[in-house]
């Protein structure tokens, strides 16, 4: 008790804390559970996956005291949250999960790069990108010089953020690669061509939700599994995704149509997705409740709502963004709203307006 007074008074901007192994660690007042990882190492900042604190499993956010015995537990398949940049306090730490999430953003920006080059590449007749093997070196070096790339990793990452243009890379490509040999496949090009014009190509863009970063869902008109959709390479923002209807995209597409590539949804999507209902209310007590508890009940969760200032009409437009899986389940929690008591009606928000 007497040395935790004198620590106090001599480093008031300090709390001392122990490791299992009686370690004592100091670290900067309201420092968490991630902070004190990260001081341990690096990896063990990364791979943390909960702690306890006095033998007690505690959030990772929580604030460390003058005393504590802290544990961090590591998972191999943990890695960092950007979540902890809204609570960590120490240089060390904010450093080390910013680095991960650039380094995690720009290996999705890659892998979205070469999907988006081998789309456009079979548009022109080629079935692959080239092998990187000695005997294609030239091809990559070449294509290199043109762009002034610095590696291949790095232009297609420039391509999966929209720096550059995949169908003008891939033009320059193909060219390279029947300089040494390689001739488009007359097949394959009338095939890419013919599905252009009546469905998704074959090499179009997949989509499942698990793109983060590198892909975006458009707020205008927060495109949903089973809609039609068009996927625009915005100017260093990745891919963004609007339905065919709208009218934002559609402008888009009428300005700049060699930023846009063809895309599709997976067919089991991993997450949910945000769209906009307007449900029409009638006045009355506990109308928003009901309206919450049907959502509920139709498995759709409210992410934001909006209502609108009382103006003493008979009834009103709750505006909701929610999550659902496909328009098959927007379609059912519709359903369950226009049931509701006091609900004259329920719609999905127009895209693109």
């Amino acid at each position: 008790e007497f040395w935790d007074h004198v620590k106090v008074d001599l480093f008031p901007d300090a709390v001392y804390v122990f490791t299992p192994k009686s370690q004592i660690m100091a670290l900067p007042r309201g420092a968490t559970v991630v902070d004190f990882a990260y001081a341990i190492h690096s990896n063990v900042g990364d791979q943390t996956a909960a702690a306890k604190i006095n033998g007690e499993q505690v959030p990772l956010r929580t604030e460390l005291k003058n005393g504590d015995v802290v544990e961090v537990i590591t998972a191999p398949l943990s890695t960092p949250n950007p979540a902890w940049l809204g609570f960590v306090r120490t240089g060390r730490a904010r450093s080390k999960i910013r680095h991960y999430l650039k380094t995690l953003a720009q290996a999705e920006s890659q892998g979205l790069g070469e999907k988006l080059l081998l789309q456009a590449l079979r548009a022109e007749g080629m079935e692959k990108l080239p092998d990187e093997d000695p005997r294609r070196a030239p091809i990559w070096e070449k294509l290199l010089r043109f762009t002034g790339s610095r590696s291949r990793a790095e232009l297609l990452t420039d391509i999966g953020l929209g720096k550059r243009i995949a169908s003008i890379v891939a033009k320059r490509l193909v060219a390279y690669m029947a300089e040494e040999g390689l001739r488009p496949d007359a097949l394959l090009l009338t095939r890419e061509r013919y599905t252009a014009h009546e469905t998704v190509s074959q090499g179009a863009v997949t989509l499942d939700g698990s793109e983060n970063s590198s892909v975006q869902y458009a707020h205008c008109c927060r495109p949903i599994p089973g809609d039609d959709i068009i996927g625009y390479l915005g100017h260093g923002e990745g891919l963004v995704v609007h339905t065919a209807e709208c009218q934002v995209g559609r402008r888009l597409q009428q300005k700049d149509a060699e930023r846009f590539f063809a895309v599709e949804w997976a067919d089991e999507p991993v997450r949910p997705f945000e769209t906009g209902v307007v449900v029409t209310v009638g006045h009355g007590k506990g109308v928003l409740a009901r309206v919450a508890v049907a959502l509920a009940g139709a498995e759709a969760d409210i992410t934001h709502v909006e209502m609108p200032d009382d103006t003493g009409q008979d009834a009103a437009d709750l505006n909701f963004i929610i999550a659902v899986r496909d328009r098959t389940h927007l379609d059912a929690v519709l359903r369950q709203l226009r049931r509701t008591p006091s609900v004259l009606g329920a719609r999905r928000a127009h895209p693109g307006n």
